[in-house]
C-alpha cells in the first residue's frame, strides 16, 4: 500500500496541497522553473560571498552531541554550484552548524577541502576563525586569545581568507569593553592580512548576549568602531549581524574609508546592498546560498547600473528569505539544508546534530511555497515529490 501523501488520485496536475497550522491543505500551483544564467566570474559592482551550509553523511551517526560526519562529494559540489554564479564563498561559518553540531575535526577538513577547490575554480573564499576547539568550561581571556590565534593561522595556512567570528568562549570569559579589546587587539596585530570581522547578534547565537561588553547596542557600538579604526590597515570589512537596517546604515557611514561593510541582514538585504548613492553594503549571506542564481543575476544587472533589474530579481526572494530566518532564527540552517535537498544538491534531508528536526513540516511547506513562487525550484516535479516524502513520514496526506 503507498502511503499518505505518495499517491493523491484527486490532486490536480501540476499543484501541490500543502498543510497549514490548522490543519487543513490549501493547493498551490506549481510554476515552470526559470532558466538562470550562470556567471563564474566574480561580480564586479559588489563584492559577495555566500554562507555555505553542509550535507551530512545519511550511514553515519550524526545524532546530537555526536562528531559531525559529511558527505563531502555533496557538500564540495554545492560549492562549485555557488561559484558558477559568480559568488565567494564563507566557509565553516554558521550556517554550516559551526557551534551547532560541526566539531573543530570537521571544520579543518572543511575548510582545507574547501580552500582547495576554490583556488582550483579561481574563485575566492573565507572562512570563519574562533574558539570552538576549547573546552566547554570557562577559559581566561588569555587561553581566548590563544585559541584564536591557533584558528586564524590554520585559516591563513589553508590558503583562505579569514572571517574573525564571535566567540562564545569570549562572551562568558570577558566582564568589561577592555577584556574584549585585549583578545581582538592582539588577534588582529597577528593576521597576515586583511580579515573580515564578524560581530553576530544574540538573534543567531543566545550565547553571544551583551558581545563588546554591554547588552546596550550603542554602546557596544562605539567599542566595536574603535577597534574597526585603530586596526583599519588589517580589516576587509566587517559583517554585522543584527537584523536592523537601520544600525548597518548608520554603521557603514562610519566605518573608515576602505573597510567594507558585508551585509548580515537576511531581512532587508536588497536595499542594504543597493545603497543610498553615498554607501552601500556587500554581501556575506546565508540566504545568498538558498537563492545562488537569483542573487546572481540582481547582481549582474548591478554590474551594468540597471536598478530596477537588480530590485526585480531580488524582490521574489526576500519572503523567502525572511521565512527562512524567521524566529527562532538560528534555526534558519533547517530550511536552507531542505531547500536544497528539494532542488537536487543532495539525495537526502538528514544533518548533523539532527538538526533536521528543528524546523516543523509547516515552516518547511511553506518554505516549498515560497521558493516554487520565486521560481528557484530547478525540477519543480522533483521537489514536489521529495515534499511529500517529507510529509509522508510526518504523518501528513497531501
Amino acid at each position: 500500500m503507498i502511503g499518505p501523501g505518495i499517491s493523491t488520485p484527486t490532486q490536480p496536475s501540476g499543484s501541490v496541497r500543502l498543510p497549514q497550522a490548522d490543519g487543513s491543505l490549501r493547493s498551490v500551483q506549481l510554476l515552470e522553473p526559470r532558466t538562470w544564467v550562470q556567471h563564474p566570474q566574480p561580480h564586479r559592482a559588489r563584492a559577495a560571498f555566500a554562507a555555505a551550509h553542509v550535507v551530512a553523511d545519511p550511514y553515519a551517526e550524526n545524532v546530537p552531541g555526536a562528531p559531525a560526519a559529511l558527505d563531502w562529494d555533496a557538500t564540495l559540489a554545492f560549492r562549485a554550484h555557488l561559484f558558477r554564479y559568480g559568488l565567494g564563498v564563507a566557509e565553516a561559518m554558521d550556517t554550516a552548524q559551526r557551534n551547532m553540531g560541526l566539531d573543530w575535526a570537521a571544520t579543518q577538513e572543511l575548510i582545507t577541502r574547501s580552500a582547495a577547490q576554490a583556488r582550483a575554480a579561481g574563485a575566492r573564499i573565507t572562512a570563519g576563525a574562533g574558539t570552538d576547539h576549547l573546552p566547554a568550561v570557562p577559559a581566561a581571556i588569555a587561553q581566548v586569545t590563544a585559541a584564536y590565534l591557533e584558528q586564524v593561522a590554520f585559516v591563513e595556512g589553508a590558503g583562505s581568507e579569514v572571517i574573525v567570528m564571535a566567540s562564545r568562549h569570549l562572551a562568558a570569559a570577558a566582564r568589561t569593553a577592555e577584556d574584549y579589546r585585549t583578545v581582538y587587539d592582539t588577534v588582529l596585530t597577528q593576521v597576515s592580512r586583511p580579515v573580515v570581522l564578524h560581530w553576530l547578534g544574540e538573534v543567531f547565537d543566545p550565547q553571544l548576549a551583551g558581545y563588546w561588553g554591554t547588552s546596550d547596542v550603542a554602546t557596544a557600538t562605539d567599542t566595536f568602531l574603535e577597534l574597526v579604526h585603530d586596526h583599519a590597515a588589517t580589516i576587509d570589512g566587517v559583517k554585522v549581524s543584527l537584523l536592523s537596517a537601520e544600525h548597518e546604515v548608520e554603521l557603514r557611514r562610519r566605518l573608515p574609508v576602505g573597510v567594507r561593510l558585508y551585509t548580515g541582514d537576511d531581512f532587508n538585504y536588497p536595499e542594504l546592498i543597493e545603497g543610498d548613492g553615498e554607501h552601500h553594503s556587500d554581501a556575506l549571506l546565508g540566504a545568498f546560498a538558498a537563492i545562488a542564481p537569483a542573487a546572481s543575476a540582481a547582481l549582474t544587472a548591478l554590474d551594468h547600473d540597471d536598478f530596477p533589474g537588480y530590485r526585480a530579481e531580488l524582490a521574489p526572494t526576500l519572503p523567502l528569505s525572511r521565512h527562512l530566518f524567521a524566529a527562532p532564527t538560528f534555526y534558519y540552517k533547517t530550511g536552507i539544508a531542505f531547500l536544497a535537498w528539494l532542488s537536487g544538491h543532495q539525495d537526502g534531508f538528514v544533518m548533523v546534530g539532527g538538526l533536521q528536526a528543528a524546523r516543523s513540516p509547516v515552516h518547511l511547506s511553506r518554505v516549498f511555497e515560497l521558493a516554487n513562487a520565486a521560481r528557484l525550484l530547478p525540477d519543480p516535479e522533483l521537489a514536489r515529490h521529495r515534499l511529500r516524502l517529507m510529509l509522508a513520514g510526518a504523518g501528513i496526506g497531501c
